[in-house]
């Protein structure tokens, strides 16, 4: 048996790469680190010591968009933040953007969901501290964000 320490990079087939890197880079805050032709970019997420959390190859227009409903593949992505303050941003500017489809609290996460232009589905979600599990419970239910947001003011 071998140990696998955490997930590095992810890379996406995307139907245009400068389109799928605007809304990772200007939404999601990733930076370029190596863009060998417009169609192959590989990005790092703003809080990460990886040489590349994401790859996006170009495969063109006529390459077919995601189907919905149950497929086999890739379900989503999930992107922790460092803070809910940054997951309370994250959500403003996914809903601004328009690419926000769901919010969830799982007990010992807090997360959102989005598409990209593709129709990746990705989860943006902040790590409730681990002493907090236990008494929160698990399973998902509706997030109340501005409700977290609130009670851990008043702790601060």
């Amino acid at each position: 048996m071998f140990t696998i320490k955490r997930l590095n990079h992810i890379v996406l087939y995307v139907q245009d790469a400068q389109r799928a890197l605007r809304f990772y880079r200007d939404l999601l805050g990733f930076q370029i680190v190596e863009a060998p032709s417009d169609q192959a970019v590989f990005l790092r997420a703003n809080g990460s010591d990886n040489h590349h959390d994401l790859g996006l190859f170009g495969v063109g227009p006529d390459a077919a968009p995601l189907g919905a409903g149950r497929r086999v593949g890739l379900y989503h992505a999930a992107w922790e933040v460092a803070t809910i303050d940054d997951l309370a941003r994250a959500r403003e500017a996914l809903a601004r953007f328009g690419a926000l489809t769901g919010e969830s609290d799982h007990g010992n996460s807090l997360s959102l969901y989005a598409a990209d232009p593709d129709g990746n589905e990705i989860e943006v979600f902040w790590m409730i501290p681990r002493g907090e599990w236990e008494s929160r419970g698990f399973g998902t239910r509706r997030l109340d964000l501005d409700g977290e947001l609130a009670r851990r003011a008043v702790a601060r």
